[in-house]
């Protein structure tokens, strides 16, 4: 007791508190006493716990608890990095066993039972995954991630000396250097800035569109500032002037109710790990398969001749090769599983806890936080620094005392986050539909004990 009298327990000391029924202050440190009212504790699924029922504390009865309970692996720690990439509960990895343990084969190849239901699997996961998005229309194809998709539509596009690509300084890399390439074919690229509030200079964009723009490639939120930008507004200019739009929802898909069709762009790219899915696996969406495919080979031609070819239809003329049929599939059961739940409440719960965790960091003098105002305007991304520690001690320090996981340094966003005059980058703790109030108010008091 005397040696974690004033420091903020981890996770595992919290639990050994729990058990023993050791009381525990609000921001985690030890106490002499019970307080008042707190001298019993209360039984939950056969445990001795002094953690109050979630499912009634949360906004809306949200039962983050049931949900935790498909995510073993946020018993030891407090995982804030779910912007690089999210957990896969238990329903997503027992699909991928299945396909593994009952009926692993190619899809698309042979009749025989495993092919024919691998097959139908992995395609009705395209369909599950496009009715998520609002895509049905379209054509869903199945990628490694962002960053491949991204790639597809830049080469797959016919390009021309002259033509030119509209980016923001928002932008991963991901969704920067694949146009920057296309310098080698004579396209020129812009890069749109923001305004002091961190939101799109929409003004800057329509200034650019000239008769030479081809494409204008924008997030859809911001992996570094948590920024979401007003896509419908995009759209509008683009196809006012004749412009193709690109949009990355790899920040949004996991967080925002997405409607491609509502949203108006022609090109919609995400990744699977964001959003509860496998690793390895990501989404590009196109309004009309106008690209040429990237890759060719086997899966991807309806027949071949001696001197040609013709492509198969739909998305398997871009989906060349044996693909990852397991992390397809893992994909659709990661869709139902958020559908499960609804977006409309992931949304509302996140902003509830985003909100906690921009207030509870501005008060500490030492914090500067990096995100916008207007909760109808961010994300569960919260970029920020603090007076005297680099980012990375910041992050090392802090998985140390309390066994929480952030990401530090640039985020694959070096432009802004030099432009915001941090050559260092920031730290940022990100969130997702299993995260509590409980692991905020923690990295907060881990925070102010660093700070002091």
């Amino acid at each position: 007791w005397g040696l974690w009298r004033w420091k903020a327990l981890p996770p595992k000391m919290r639990e050994l508190c729990r058990d023993r029924g050791i009381p525990v202050r609000d921001d985690y440190t030890l106490q002499a006493e019970p307080p008042a009212g707190r001298e019993e504790t209360v039984e939950i699924a056969g445990e001795r716990t002094m953690e109050p029922d979630m499912a009634a504390q949360e906004p809306g009865g949200y039962d983050v608890d049931a949900i935790r309970r498909d995510f073993p692996i946020l018993a030891d720690i407090i995982y804030l990095d779910n912007a690089a990439t999210s957990f896969s509960p238990e329903p997503v990895i027992a699909a991928m066993v299945e396909f593994e343990h009952r009926y692993r084969a190619n899809v698309g190849r042979g009749v025989h039972r495993l092919t024919s239901i691998a097959s139908h699997r992995y395609w009705h996961a395209h369909e599950k995954v496009a009715e998520f998005i609002g895509g049905k229309n379209g054509v869903t194809v199945f990628t490694k991630n962002t960053t491949e998709s991204v790639n597809m539509v830049a080469q797959g596009l016919v390009w021309k000396t002259g033509d030119r690509v509209i980016t923001t300084i928002l932008e991963h890399h991901s969704n920067l250097l694949p146009w920057r390439r296309l310098a080698r074919q004579g396209v020129a690229t812009d890069s749109i800035g923001i305004s002091p509030d961190y939101t799109l200079d929409l003004a800057a964009l329509e200034r650019a569109i000239t008769e030479s723009t081809r494409l204008v490639a924008v997030t859809q939120a911001s992996n570094v500032l948590g920024v979401v930008t007003p896509v419908r507004e995009i759209a509008r200019i683009c196809h006012g002037r004749g412009v193709l739009l690109l949009v990355d929802g790899a920040q949004a898909v996991p967080h925002l109710p997405v409607d491609v069709e509502e949203l108006g762009c022609d090109f919609y790219c995400f990744s699977g790990h964001k959003m509860a899915g496998p690793t390895g696996t990501g989404v590009l969406w196109m309004k009309e398969p106008c690209i040429e495919p990237l890759v060719l080979g086997g899966g991807m031609v309806e027949t071949v001749t001696a001197d040609g070819y013709t492509p198969a239809q739909g998305y398997q003329q871009y989906e060349a090769g044996t693909p990852n049929i397991a992390g397809g599939i893992g994909l659709g059961v990661a869709v139902d599983y958020l559908q499960a739940i609804g977006m409309d409440r992931i949304h509302r719960y996140e902003t509830d806890l985003t909100s906690r965790l921009i207030e509870m960091l501005s008060k500490n003098d030492r914090v500067r936080v990096y995100a916008p105002k207007d909760p109808a305007h961010r994300i569960g991304v919260v970029s920020f620094t603090v007076d005297g520690f680099h980012p990375h001690e910041v992050a090392q320090q802090i998985d140390e005392a309390a066994d929480i996981m952030v990401r530090s340094g640039h985020h694959c966003c070096q432009p802004l986050v030099e432009s915001l005059g941090l050559p260092g980058g920031t730290v940022r703790a990100s969130l997702a539909f299993y995260n509590t109030r409980q692991e905020i108010d923690l990295l907060v008091a881990t925070l102010d004990e660093l700070t002091r």
